[in-house]
């Protein structure tokens, strides 16, 4: 789906949320959560302690059911609330001792010096039933459910082993329909996917970082053809290569989105692609520029801030421009994104089926 780009709008209004009466929402949010990159390095000083006393160390993975459909809802001003309180309620529920990192945009991990199976598991269905209590979004009352992947370490136990199992397992408990935990699977070939798979993930997120960094990142263009064969547009579509090494869409854009760098990717290819765009206006040439837009973009409160100041940058007028967007945008039910693109239509853009 195209979306001709007429004019840029303002930005949308921030929803706030709140906690219903009685919860313990407030406090503590993601940001007071250790990062994903100290987790290893954490629990390899926790298992080397727990290994010297004799002790297991208790890995909790835990996965927000269902999150990206409330992000679509409500915004991600609001996904972000969200993820705050429901860190404060894991966090209200941890015994002394346990460390929480925010693994992912959704994901949390706890670690602690295990007491017992029994006790992981009540700890576990203690951490499920405060994230299930209700909260208060925009006059909805919402129910959140979690996956949970549980693990034991062992004696001498590798710490990308150990996150890599309660990983898996936690993956396990969403196949099987979610808001519920699962325990590690014994199979070493399937832990050891499970780690190499974690590997490739860290290895592409490091690259993306170098490629922002290092202009490792290009937009190659391939054209757009009317029902007539003629040149409509050119698509702008992302390349990543770092040290002579390339990296497809299909395997970045999932880790992008995953570790949080899929707005600063959106925001790249968009000024790049209306520079392209100048360009081409500059030679007289009446070919528009396509570029994709992600869903984290268009619910993103700077997004039209950010594609107007790269319009006037590029003194290019916005008919050269188009914006392409799945069709599932335009059956999007968040209220952001449908009062976002009510705009451009009210402004005089055109949709077209493609």
């Amino acid at each position: 789906m195209r979306l001709n780009l007429i004019s840029a709008l303002t930005r949308p209004m921030l929803t706030a949320i709140a906690p219903m009466q009685g919860r313990q929402g407030g406090g503590v949010g993601p940001e007071g959560l250790l990062p994903r990159a100290e987790a290893s390095r954490f629990a390899s000083r926790l298992l080397k302690i727990n290994d010297a006393s004799g002790r297991a160390v208790a890995a909790i993975w835990i996965d927000v059911d269902r999150f990206r459909q409330l992000n679509d809802t409500f915004g991600h001003g609001c996904g972000d609330q969200i993820i705050g309180v429901l860190a404060s309620r894991i966090q209200s529920v941890s015994p002394a001792g346990s460390h929480c990192f925010r693994m992912g945009i959704d994901e949390f991990l706890l670690l602690l010096t295990a007491e017992s199976v029994t006790g992981t598991e009540q700890l576990a269905a203690r951490i499920g039933q405060v994230l299930e209590q209700a909260l208060s979004v925009q006059g909805v009352h919402v129910h959140v459910t979690a996956s949970m992947g549980l693990h034991h370490s062992q004696p001498q136990e590798m710490a990308e082993r150990m996150l890599a199992c309660a990983d898996q397992a936690m993956f396990a408990a969403k196949r099987l329909g979610g808001n519920r935990f699962v325990w590690s699977d014994d199979d070493l070939a399937r832990v050891s996917m499970g780690t190499d798979q974690t590997r490739r993930e860290l290895a592409v997120a490091s690259m993306l970082h170098q490629a922002l960094q290092q202009g490792g990142l290009s937009l190659r263009y391939q054209p757009v053809l009317g029902m007539q064969g003629t040149v409509e547009a050119v698509e702008a579509l992302m390349s990543c290569e770092v040290g002579g090494v390339a990296v497809s869409p299909a395997e970045f854009i999932p880790v992008a989105e995953k570790i949080g760098l899929i707005g600063k990717l959106g925001e790249w290819s968009l000024m790049e692609g209306i520079q392209c765009a100048a360009r081409l206006h500059r030679r007289g040439l009446p070919t528009k520029v396509a570029i994709n837009v992600s869903r984290a973009q268009l619910l993103s409160e700077g997004f039209l801030a950010a594609l107007e100041g790269a319009l006037l940058c590029a003194d290019v007028p916005p008919q050269s421009v188009e914006l392409e967007l799945t069709e599932s945008l335009f059956m999007e039910q968040s209220s952001t994104v449908q009062r976002n693109l009510q705009r451009i239509r009210e402004a005089g853009g055109r949709t077209g089926d493609r």
